[in-house]
């Protein structure tokens, strides 16, 4: 008696993956040819009776990846399976993103970084000889207002110190006191010379913050909790380069938008290379904003983050 089709799927299945039979072994103990063993397991695969997940902390969800440049059309896209257990996802990013710009070709000559704890981790897990020859510029200001050590220079220079090449900082806090003090030190030739270089690069690799407390921008001192509230009423969702956007990756306070020393968006938008770096629940709705404005040309996050904005209907 012949068996069941769905039946027969199931027993392939177990042979092949919980018995370790070859083909031919399954062919022999169904009675079915070794070419209709490899179908059935192929169909088994696609209508969900086989399920193939790579549990490695490196592997990447291609699925995901796809759709992410279909939906929101990207150059690229990486995503990292979410750990199931509490362990911080960032790390895990952080690595994908290091393996991505080590692999990106052609290599970048010049490599526009801002900073932050993502990209901190980015350059501590970027392999020493990862590229030749980078010349690694800082894209928005990071001299700290607090007198705790920063991370800008420190993220730059690593980057550049692992690439064989040399780094290019921009002496500037991420944001000042008053819009004159801006345009004064953008005036100045040396910071001016940060800017254009820049504004040159031939790739771009960034993260994003949110938009609370826990804000590297009030840990560094550039703005208060409650200017940081402020901005939550006024529409902000998180910052990129230290520019507050909205929902629709508009600046939502263009004073304090003109008093912020660095790359600004619209030149993100326009690199052909903008690599984008996030992860964790709580990036969700900068991610959104930044993918949906055109803000990136290539995203690197975990399997949580792409589900979420691939799930957003707004």
């Amino acid at each position: 008696m012949a068996i069941d089709t769905g039946l027969l799927l199931v027993r392939v299945a177990e042979l092949y993956y919980d018995g370790n039979k070859t083909q031919d072994e399954i062919g022999a103990i169904l009675g079915i040819t070794r070419w209709k063993v490899g179908r059935l397991l192929a169909q088994a695969r696609d209508e969900g009776i086989v399920r193939i997940e790579i549990v490695h902390p490196r592997a990447r969800r291609a699925g995901l990846e796809r759709a992410l440049t279909e939906r929101f059309g990207l150059a690229d896209a990486v995503v990292v399976p979410s750990p199931s257990d509490a362990v911080d996802v960032r790390p895990r990013v952080s690595q994908a993103a290091a393996d991505y710009l080590t692999a990106l070709r052609p290599v970048p000559r010049v490599l526009g970084v801002s900073w932050g704890r993502t990209l901190s981790e980015i350059a501590d897990s970027l392999a020493p000889g990862w590229a030749t020859g980078v010349q690694v510029v800082q894209i928005n200001g990071g001299v700290s207002l607090n007198r705790r050590p920063g991370t800008a220079a420190n993220t730059a220079v690593i980057i550049a110190q692992k690439a064989d090449g040399h780094a290019t900082l921009l002496p500037s806090p991420a944001i000042l006191e008053h819009r004159e003090t801006k345009l004064a030190i953008e005036s100045d030739r040396t910071v001016a010379g940060v800017l254009e270089l820049a504004a040159s690069a031939s790739a771009y690799l960034y993260s994003a913050g949110v938009a609370d407390a826990t804000s590297v921008h009030v840990d560094s001192g550039y703005v208060t909790a409650a200017d940081v509230a402020d901005l939550v009423r006024a529409g902000a969702v998180g910052d990129v380069v230290g520019r507050y956007i909205d929902a629709a990756g508009h600046i939502v306070d263009a004073a304090l938008d003109e008093r912020t020393v660095g790359l600004g968006l619209d030149q993100l938008r326009s690199a052909r290379t903008a690599i984008f770096v996030v992860a964790g629940d709580d990036k969700h709705p900068i991610a959104l904003a930044v993918v949906r404005s055109g803000l990136c040309s290539v995203i690197v996050t975990d399997e949580a983050t792409a589900l979420a904005l691939l799930e957003d209907n707004t």
